[in-house]
């Protein structure tokens, strides 16, 4: 009776909603829990040597997918970045990642406690259903509001058309920060001394900035990123922090924290006084 509800719920929303929340998706046969070395694909050897970095609960029941193990974000650093983001200002209430993976970030913003809606978006289907049984293993259960989208379109909907969306998935931009971390694809990410964003794929500089610039954000990009393009970003009378996140003296990573061009703050990068 109960799943039979649930399901006849979820098709009046469906047809009254663009968009609505994700139900729980069953783990398929491309989410993994390597256990034993030689079960590991060859090309995921280096990542999987390094499971405890990140997710240190791994041995818990932790899944991914095979193309997951290349973006996910180690776990001491997203703890890092979950305890950056929640020093902004008080009036922001809502974090929304916007590729979510198999949860790495979402998880950390989820364990802050310092938001009171963390919503988390994601578009591959067995991507999602790992993020969703790796949030479990961290007893995160109804604290993450799971979309199954593509960010940009439920974005879109969210700043522009609203009402087209569940109530669940609403938000209020004034009280919204954005968390991207998009996939690094492109020609030199691992090779070049200076990476060139706008030629990372499949989404560049210029369509993340465009899409998120109404809002503060911050961006997720490879350590070599060209900062000098992340400068040309920089509205009016605002600052960018870049920030380097580094494990055991190696940089993994940048942060661009990125002020909304409307934004009354010189900048939203904030440290406690």
């Amino acid at each position: 009776m109960g799943d039979n509800q649930s399901s006849n719920d979820q098709r009046k929303d469906l047809e009254k909603y663009t968009m609505i929340p994700a139900t729980e998706l069953p783990l398929t046969e491309n989410c993994i829990h390597y256990e034993q070395k030689q079960e590991v694909p060859w090309d995921l050897l280096k990542y999987w040597s390094q499971r405890y970095t990140l997710f240190e609960a791994y041995d818990s029941g932790i899944y991914l997918t095979d193309d997951a193990w290349f973006g996910v974000t180690p776990e001491p650093v997203a703890q890092q970045i979950a305890y950056e983001v929640a020093r902004v200002s008080p009036s922001k209430t809502t974090i929304i990642d916007l590729f979510a993976g198999v949860g790495g970030n979402a998880i950390q913003f989820a364990l802050s406690e310092r938001w009171d809606r963390v919503i988390a978006v994601e578009r591959d289907g067995d991507t999602l259903a790992c993020a969703q049984n790796n949030a479990k293993i961290y007893e995160i259960t109804n604290e993450i509001t799971w979309v199954h989208a593509d960010s940009f379109e439920y974005l879109k909907l969210a700043l522009e058309q609203p009402n087209k969306l569940h109530e669940t998935l609403r938000i209020d931009p004034a009280a919204t920060v954005l968390f991207a971390s998009p996939p690094w694809g492109g020609p030199g990410y691992r090779t070049d001394d200076i990476f060139n964003l706008h030629e990372m794929e499949p989404y560049n500089l210029k369509r993340l900035h465009e899409a998120y610039k109404s809002l503060d954000y911050a961006l997720y990009l490879p350590r070599t990123s060209d900062l000098r393009q992340i400068a040309r970003l920089v509205p009016d009378g605002k600052k960018i922090e870049v920030v380097q996140y580094c494990i055991e003296g190696a940089s993994k990573a940048l942060i661009a924290w990125i002020p909304a061009e409307g934004s009354p703050h010189e900048t939203f990068y904030y440290y406690d006084e």
